[in-house]
């Protein structure tokens, strides 16, 4: 009974922390806050009710992290649009076009390149894995205020690489 228990709190506890990347990984395949929050719900569900499914020893995070993938994409399917044929208004279905989100993310991702490696870290360690300042100077051996600094400047920066022309 005693590894039982120690099991389910150590599956808790792992779907716990992963529950921040978890956040981030949907804001990224959604890009809505709010329907980030509900797959991130749905991936914690799916976990809790098929955590019997779920080898001891095995990496945790690949396992709840592929739920929530083929969760997203279970959405994707059920809520796919459809055209009736028989209905001769809808025979050429219209979508807006989707290019500018590319072209948005490659010219942010290239301006992220172009900032220094300490604010880059400390952006991605702040804004995508949530950690506090004080997290982030105590993994780097650094000041508090350094790494707000190193936020601060790396903002600034991308403000500045990103400003239209």
């Amino acid at each position: 009974m005693l590894a039982i228990q120690t099991m389910n709190d150590s599956f808790a506890l792992g779907l716990t922390d992963a529950l921040p990347r978890l956040r981030a990984y949907a804001l990224s395949l959604t890009r809505n806050g709010d329907r980030a929050d509900d797959l991130v719900q749905q991936t914690a569900l799916k976990a809790l009710s098929g955590r019997d499914s779920f080898r001891r020893g095995t990496n945790f995070n690949a396992w709840v992290f592929r739920i929530q993938r083929n969760e997203f994409v279970s959405q994707l399917r059920r809520t796919r649009p459809t055209v009736d044929i028989d209905d001769s208004s809808q025979r050429l279905p219209f979508h807006e076009p989707t290019q500018e989100v590319g072209l948005v993310m490659r010219e942010f991702v290239g301006a992220f390149r172009k900032i220094s490696k300490a604010s880059r870290q400390a952006l991605l360690l702040s804004k995508l894995e949530g950690y506090s300042h004080q997290q982030i100077a105590d993994l780097a051996g650094i000041s508090e205020g350094t790494v707000k600094s190193r936020i601060s400047r790396g903002r600034a920066a991308l403000d500045q690489l990103l400003a239209c022309p």
